[in-house]
């Protein structure tokens, strides 16, 4: 079981469902990523830079069919931070589902 953390750079909406998209795969071609992410080379590109930047993804370049290839990999540290956080949404939804408070606090 991950120990629930919030990491402020997965959080960020479009982080949060690259990582996811890159968890069942050992890393899926850029431009698939880009489009089912339905974002320009240049936003992805960005979003990228900074998962790499926490050692949270890598590029890996390569060719195929005489074709450059380049590949979006969820590195192991990115997978145990998108748990982690998953984890620590998963314990702050607990608590708000356990609040029934109806209405402003009184002082």
């Amino acid at each position: 079981m991950p120990h629930p953390v919030f990491d402020d750079v997965i959080h960020e909406p479009h982080r949060l469902r690259i990582c996811a998209y890159l968890v069942p795969v050992a890393g899926r071609e850029f431009g698939e990523v880009r489009d089912a992410m339905d974002l320009s080379d240049s936003a992805l590109s960005k979003h990228l830079k900074a998962l790499s930047a926490r050692g949270y993804t890598a590029l890996e370049r390569g060719v195929r069919n005489g074709r450059q290839m380049t590949t979006v990999v969820l590195t192991p540290a990115g997978r145990e931070a998108l748990c982690g956080h998953v984890a620590e949404l998963q314990r702050m939804a607990r608590i708000v589902g356990t609040d029934r408070r109806v209405g402003p606090r009184t002082r």
